[in-house]
């Protein structure tokens, strides 16, 4: 079996769910990396709630749908970022400056930039929501 990119499926199958109104998704397979994206998408009221399911294999991550993603997707490749720099990367994925988030991984965990830049800390792009 080919080796997948876990987080481009995510973000494709969340943002193919929203163009098509579903109130809940299922995502599969999951992983670590994935629920700590969906942590973050959560704290900023993208999606609802979510929860893993073990189905013995590598499991699968069912998400609530808000409505609320325009658009999401993953960066790849993982482009390293300054923390002085996350204004350039916001102008190349976002729409405009302060709407949406782009997420990052950083030293301290997944989390968006603009957390890791009150932190002052830098990381990798691994994708972007608004």
């Amino acid at each position: 079996m080919p080796a997948k990119n876990v987080l481009a499926n995510l973000f494709s199958t969340i943002y193919n769910n929203e163009i098509r109104k579903k109130k809940e998704c299922l995502v599969i397979p999951a992983s670590k990396l994935a629920s700590e994206v969906l942590k973050t998408m959560q704290k900023y009221k993208y999606i609802g709630e979510f929860e893993y399911i073990d189905d013995g294999l590598s499991g699968k991550l069912r998400i609530q749908l808000l409505g609320r993603v325009n658009r999401c997707g993953v960066v790849s490749p993982r482009f390293a970022v300054k923390k002085d720099h996350y204004s350039d990367w916001e102008r190349r994925f976002l729409p405009a400056i302060g709407s949406g988030i782009l997420i990052v991984s950083t030293p301290k965990g997944i989390m968006s930039h603009v957390e890791a830049l009150n932190l002052g800390l830098g990381g990798r792009l691994i994708g972007y929501v608004y």
